[in-house]
């Protein structure tokens, strides 16, 4: 039986506020919880959001077994209405989750963006999003694709795409972005970006995985 373990209640109103949102951009959204090994005493939790970019945060607790894959409307269900410091966040949906995870540690500081300025950059892609909506009720991937911002190190030169803005905002990870001296950090590794704002982060692969031919 899958058990979920999160003692302090302000961190489980972090848990809800994350699944609530997931929930919110995807009504059949499912949710990784992974324990993390670097820091024992506190879970990841994961989900892919309808941009294409991953969306995590920690809280402090434990999760048995160490990695499983919940429905997002089931442990939302468990966080807010069953209540309580242990819970049941519903059977395993493991085959559900078909995402990468990046391997844990190893990212690069890059840069740091005030929050203002993602915010700006977000809300000016919004209002183009508006009038170049999809099929499917979502903007084209190539609007989603277009690099908005770059950020530069000595060792990175990097180009973010507007679906990492749309999932930051969509999953309400910088708040209202005008606090003053809000920023978002942006890290990465050969493979993968990273952005981390106040209240969670966004994940992107920086390279697409080549198919595999048979």
């Amino acid at each position: 039986m899958t058990e979920l373990r999160v003692a302090d209640a302000g961190e489980r109103e972090n848990l809800a506020a994350f699944v609530a949102r997931a929930v919110r951009l995807d009504g059949q959204s499912v949710v990784r919880l992974r324990q993390r090994d670097a820091a024992p005493g506190v879970v990841d939790v994961w989900s892919v959001t309808p941009f294409d970019v991953l969306a995590t945060r920690g809280v402090r607790g434990n999760i048995e077994p160490g990695d499983v894959t919940v429905s997002g409307n089931e442990l939302l269900a468990a966080v807010t209405v069953a209540g309580g410091e242990r819970m049941d966040p519903g059977p395993s949906r493991d085959l559900l989750w078909r995402s990468e995870l990046p391997m844990s540690g190893a990212w690069q500081h890059v840069d740091d963006l005030p929050a203002s300025v993602v915010a700006e950059v977000t809300e000016r892609g919004v209002e183009v999003a508006r009038d170049n909506v999809g099929p499917q009720g979502t903007p084209p991937a190539s609007l989603l694709d277009q690099p908005v911002l770059t950020v530069s190190s000595d060792d990175f030169d990097l180009k973010v795409q507007l679906r990492c803005l749309f999932a930051l905002s969509g999953m309400g990870f910088t708040g209202d972005g005008g606090d003053s001296g809000d920023v978002v950090r942006v890290s990465a590794t050969d493979s993968w970006l990273r952005m981390d704002a106040r209240y969670g982060a966004v994940v992107r692969r920086r390279h697409a995985l080549l198919p595999l031919v048979f």
